[in-house]
């Protein structure tokens, strides 16, 4: 099957040369880390996680972001989506293998991963963090695998098969409420402090998720003679819309509750996010990109004319998710951690090692991405030619 993924035109080879030359500066620089430690990046005592674990986050919501297209096709039988649930469960096989790689480069040295096998501790979050990224990640190769098997063979999905796409669907919400007990179990942050963590987690990751998803399928569609159907991207278009809206709506209620109730510690995260604090303010700039994103990609989405062009659509869709990227994958990690306990802001900037290094797990990512779905895209269109 994999044998299908070493043909193309050369548009498709200069893609996959352009991810490995990243992914090898990248190499190279986790080498560089491996041999001088984690101080060649911007992280130190009060910022103790950085542009890693930032990505780390992100990238857990763009992996639980298949369900919403496993959930319409099993549970409810919507047929349209028949032809994406392959897609969806290759874009989560590619964000959980980035999640694990941004685990690896942030511990430092990669043999500290062994502790948590060879010590394990179940009343850590971490250690459950583990297990159901391990596990979705497993389901996920299982499902679309076996799935693009079967539509290779022109045969229905197998039933054995079905048990692990069920399992798939809470399976998929644990990982990112796991993620987001990270934060909000830690008291002495309290920007994180907030029981609608976990909620405003979800509700990104099924904004953020699809709306890569439908990007990489609009792609697709281009180079490509696979079809994904207009009113299949129409619903999950609208499933976009509805969970950002939801998303906004949650971190609307974060804002009106820290500065309602004004107690300090609530309102200073926020301060330096959007308006500065103390004179310090280098992610204002970030916020203030990530909002006009956020409210034109909803407005986009919420015209039908305006979603129906597929340019539109896929600029909507953009906006959404790099409105979510800097939210999550910007400003919640490092917003966090400022003030640190000594109410002094320490500010974070990434160094050009960690920027290196990131943007080369982001490659394999795409990489990986690519490979899946030339296999699916040539799967499809040997389907459509008998």
């Amino acid at each position: 099957m994999i044998e299908k993924a070493l043909k193309g035109e050369p548009r498709y080879y200069m893609w996959l040369v352009f991810l490995l030359g990243i992914i090898g500066v990248g190499m190279g620089c986790w080498f560089y880390q491996l041999h001088e430690g984690l101080g060649i990046t911007g992280m130190g005592r009060d910022i103790s996680w950085g542009v890693y674990i930032a990505q780390f986050t992100y990238l857990v919501g763009v992996a639980a972001s298949a369900v919403m297209i496993v959930i319409p096709l099993y549970l409810h039988d919507y047929k349209k989506y028949g032809k994406l649930v392959v897609f969806g469960e290759f874009l989560a096989i590619a964000a959980v293998t980035m999640c694990m790689l941004f685990i690896v480069v942030d511990v430092g040295q990669p043999q500290r991963m062994l502790n948590v096998l060879l010590h394990p501790t179940p009343n850590s979050i971490l250690f459950y963090d583990m297990i159901v990224l391990c596990g979705y990640l497993v389901i996920n190769v299982i499902v679309g695998y076996n799935c693009l098997l079967a539509d290779a063979a022109h045969r229905p999905h197998p039933g054995w098969v079905k048990p692990f796409i069920y399992l798939s669907i809470p399976w998929a919400v644990s990982i990112h409420t796991v993620t987001a007990f990270l934060y909000a179990g830690l008291p002495g942050r309290h920007l994180w402090l907030t029981a609608v963590m976990a909620p405003r987690f979800l509700a990104s990751a099924f904004a953020s998720g699809p709306a890569l998803l439908v990007i990489v399928l609009l792609i697709i569609s281009r180079v490509s003679k696979f079809d994904p159907g207009r009113d299949a991207l129409q619903t999950v278009a609208k499933t976009i819309c509805y969970a950002m809206i939801i998303n906004l709506f949650l971190v609307g209620m974060e804002i009106f509750t820290a500065f309602y109730s004004n107690i300090p510690g609530h309102m200073h995260p926020l301060q330096y996010l959007f308006v500065g604090l103390h004179g310090h303010g280098k992610l204002v700039a970030w916020m203030w990109t990530a909002a006009p994103f956020a409210f034109v990609g909803v407005i986009l989405l919420l015209i039908p004319a305006a979603r129906r062009h597929h340019g539109i659509l896929a600029f909507a869709c953009a906006s959404i998710f790099l409105a979510c990227w800097i939210d999550k994958g910007v400003g919640l990690v490092i917003g966090g951690f400022i003030p640190n306990p000594f109410h002094r802001v320490i500010e974070y900037s990434a160094t050009f090692p960690e920027i290196s290094i990131t943007l080369a797990i982001w490659a394999i990512g795409a990489l990986i991405l690519t490979v899946l779905h030339k296999v699916a895209i040539t799967v499809r269109e040997e389907q459509a030619s008998t």
